[in-house]
Parts: C-alpha cells; sequence; structure tokens
C-alpha cells in the first residue's frame, strides 16, 4: 500500500495524484462507465459490476443509474439496500452503511475534505473523514451528508438537508445543517402498521 493510500484511509493529509491512487480511480471510473450504461432490466449484469466497485456482501444492493464514485472498494453496504438517482459517494475514506438504508435521489455522501489553509490547498494536499449510517434508515432525496458524520440506527432525514453532524437513534431531522425534530416512537409505528395492514386487506 502507497504512503498517501495509507495517509488517506488513516484520515490524515494525502493527495490524490498517488498512481497507486489514480489507477484505483481509472479502475472505478471504467466499472462506473458500464455501470451506468446498463439496460433497465439488466439486473444480473448490475449485480456483478457492483459486486466488482463496492463491498456488498449480501449481493442484493441495488442503485439507480446513473451514480458516481471515487473509488467504490471504500463502501460497504449491508443488507437490502437501495439508492435513488444520481447518488454521490466520495469515498476517500470509508463509508459503512447498514442495513435495510433507503437513500433518495441525488443524494450525496462526501467522505472528502480540503484543508482551510489555501496554500496547502495549492500543494494538492487533501484529507477525508469516514462517514457510518445505521441499519433502518431513510435518507431524502437532495442530502448532503459531509465528511466525519454518524447517523445511528432508524433515523429518517429530510429532504434537502445539510447533515454536518451526527444524528442520533430514533429520531426524525431535518435542516440545514440537520438537526432532530423529533422522536420517531411507538404512536408512529402503530399509525403505519395500521396503514399497512389496510394496504394488505385491500390486496386479499
Amino acid at each position: 500500500m502507497s504512503i498517501d493510500k495509507n495517509r488517506m484511509l488513516h484520515g490524515q493529509l494525502y493527495r490524490a495524484d498517488d498512481p497507486q491512487l489514480v489507477t484505483m480511480h481509472k479502475h472505478a471510473q471504467q466499472l462506473l462507465f458500464l455501470y451506468n450504461r446498463t439496460a433497465p432490466e439488466d439486473d444480473n449484469n448490475r449485480a456483478k459490476l457492483l459486486a466488482q466497485l463496492l463491498n456488498v456482501p449480501a449481493t442484493d444492493a441495488h442503485i439507480e443509474a446513473p451514480t458516481r464514485m471515487d473509488y467504490g472498494v471504500n463502501v460497504h453496504l449491508g443488507k437490502n439496500f437501495y439508492a435513488n438517482y444520481d447518488s454521490i459517494f466520495l469515498d476517500v475514506a470509508p463509508i459503512s452503511i447498514g442495513d435495510n438504508v433507503m437513500i433518495g435521489p441525488r443524494t450525496s455522501l462526501y467522505t472528502a475534505g480540503h484543508p482551510l489553509s489555501a496554500t496547502v490547498r495549492r500543494d494538492g494536499l487533501e484529507y477525508g473523514h469516514p462517514i457510518t449510517i445505521g441499519d433502518d434508515v431513510w435518507i431524502g432525496g437532495s442530502v448532503t451528508i459531509c465528511p466525519g458524520v454518524t447517523i445511528g440506527d432508524n433515523v429518517v432525514i429530510g429532504a434537502g438537508s445539510v447533515v454536518t453532524k451526527d444524528i442520533p437513534s430514533g429520531v426524525l431531522a431535518a435542516g440545514v445543517p440537520a438537526t432532530p425534530i423529533r422522536p420517531i416512537t411507538e404512536a408512529d409505528e402503530i399509525y403505519w402498521d395500521a396503514e399497512a395492514a389496510k394496504y394488505w386487506d385491500a390486496k386479499r
């Protein structure tokens, strides 16, 4: 592993023009080029390409095309993952996503950051901090998740939010910056269970 790749994965300053990182990036872009041009019904080929791009042990992830990533290999997806159109995963640091997570259209996960010092930026140095998302999370459309953020389990993030700080489990959060609005309660569960029961009754 090159020095720059090691530093990148450990949240330290690095240069993205490191030869190993350039090779990894080009490989990911080639796979994404193929993925984003697959036919809508070509589920088998999409699954094969995702398996080459990402860490997807469950093999059941569904990501609508087009999608964008830096390297892909730093993205871990749990079971039953879904991302709508135009998702962006800037995975210079690990992006770890739990089970049963849905991501709305045009949502972006940015692990990449750049120094506040203009002189250091001019030297091409950057860094990344990991993003972690728990189980049973729904992230609305056009949400931006910033470097270093952790989102707990059973969370809903409202559309258009910018998540700059950690969000605890069991809440509805929204805004710029995103903050918890209220807990997700047993009353919510009862209401939506009843609505689901009406649906299944109608299907019988």
